[in-house]
């Protein structure tokens, strides 16, 4: 079968971009296959909660369905009878590349590589953990090649960070350990997981961290963001860089798990989405380390429209599609405050995504993963209040969208992965 490349951390060293919501790491490029004779080697994964939107470690029932297409034509996607029920085994934080979902399962014992076919879960390869251990959901992870999956996470009593690296043929231990990378002067615990990316075009790890005064979701952060530039083949802090700006990263408690909060752009300079406290409320910016630099350019701000980022998902050209949130709707993971904006990092704008002339409706799910990108599309999901889930398509070329698949009513829409079929 002809590789598919897709998205992201989505998203390696012939790509140049990434895809939200994908199953593939944020390193991998932008373009899904352009060849349409190979447009059926992929489909679309689409979750769901029945109870209320997950995310957070809530305990919600969750159902993924299988589709071939999301175009406009397709019947109504229900999930009676047709949807695999998966929440007593995986989690909704996950991995994907290519074929497979790849995570720490709700055992919390092992590493895990799935693939979902025919309504069911098929353990493909798994591996139970050596020295270090790992909390379901509580990691961040990077692909440095297609066969080789880092994860890191803060230890079980927080003060330290702890890696593993992973064979993702078959889930073997390649190597594990303990970072050299000291807990900031006041702090008492590093924060749960931290953000990890790779950046193929200088062979570089950054990982982005803080450290606060307690474990949990009620800690204050104690420390600036701090960025550890490391050498992925030993493992070794390089360099230890602190945030210009006074603010934290998106999600550091999932680990790009849930959402996409990096990208890297054509021009291999790195992104990463972060959030600041405005006195007001929450205000996200968009930075960014310059190509062939480990620092931010203290000048660059991406995000100028306000509220926070809550997901980032690159479209080539200078172009990202992001899940963000206007605080003056509400700041709750169910409020109907969150919408799509188009974001050009050259220029700095944010221009809302419209349909038919009209903005599209705020969703629900602060923590859902609703965007995924191939073939030039990308396909994001609206939960609006009142109406049914439905579905639009970006053309990133065009700038134009049009109408989707729509959901049955009932549902929860969590996330559109996008996996490449197995044989």
């Amino acid at each position: 079968m002809k590789k598919i490349k897709f998205f992201l951390p989505a998203f390696l060293a012939l790509t140049t971009a990434m895809f939200m919501g994908a199953c593939s790491d944020n390193n991998d490029g932008p373009d899904g296959p352009d060849d349409p004779s190979i447009l059926q080697d992929y489909h679309f994964d689409l979750w769901v909660a029945l109870d209320r939107h997950g995310g957070m470690g809530r305990d919600v029932q969750t159902l993924v369905r299988s589709v071939n297409s999301l175009d406009a034509d397709q019947p109504e996607i229900t999930f009676q009878g047709t949807g695999t029920e998966v929440n007593a085994i995986l989690s909704l934080e996950t991995i994907c590349k290519g074929a497979y979902y790849y995570q720490v399962p709700v055992s919390g014992d092992r590493f895990s590589k799935y693939v979902i076919k025919d309504n069911e879960i098929q353990v493909i390869a798994e591996r139970r953990f050596q020295t270090n251990t790992y909390a379901t959901r509580k990691y961040t992870h990077a692909w440095i090649d297609d066969n080789t999956l880092v994860i890191m996470a803060a230890n079980g009593d927080a003060n330290a960070i702890v890696w593993t690296k992973l064979n993702a043929d078959n889930m073997s231990i390649i190597s594990e350990g303990t970072m050299n990378i000291p807990l900031p002067q006041g702090g008492e615990v590093f924060t749960t997981s931290g953000i990890l990316t790779y950046r193929p075009s200088d062979n570089k790890l950054f990982y982005f961290y803080y450290a606060k005064d307690s474990s949990g979701r009620y800690g204050v952060r104690t420390s600036p963001m701090l960025t550890a530039v490391i050498n992925p083949a030993t493992m070794a802090v390089e360099a230890i860089n602190t945030c210009f700006l006074d603010c934290e990263t998106v999600g550091t408690a999932y680990g790009e798990l849930l959402q996409t909060t990096t990208f890297i752009s054509d021009s291999n300079d790195l992104y990463i989405a972060t959030v600041s406290d405005s006195g007001s409320g929450e205000e996200s910016h968009l930075l960014k380390i310059p190509a062939n630099a480990t620092d931010f350019d203290k000048n660059y701000d991406g995000f100028t429209a306000g509220g926070k980022l809550i997901s980032v998902m690159y479209l080539g050209g200078n172009s990202v599609m992001a899940y963000a949130r206007d605080d003056s709707y509400g700041t709750g993971i169910d409020d109907f405050s969150h919408y799509y904006t188009v974001i050009n990092i050259q220029t700095k704008s944010a221009s809302p995504v419209t349909y038919n002339g009209s903005r599209l409706a705020f969703s629900s799910g602060r923590f859902s993963s609703r965007m995924a990108y191939v073939n030039h599309n990308a396909y994001i999901g609206v939960d609006p209040q009142g109406g049914q889930p439905q579905i639009y398509i970006y053309n990133a070329e065009t700038g134009q969208t049009t109408l989707g698949a729509k959901m049955a009513p009932g549902y929860y829409f969590e996330q559109i992965r996008v996996l490449e079929n197995t044989k």
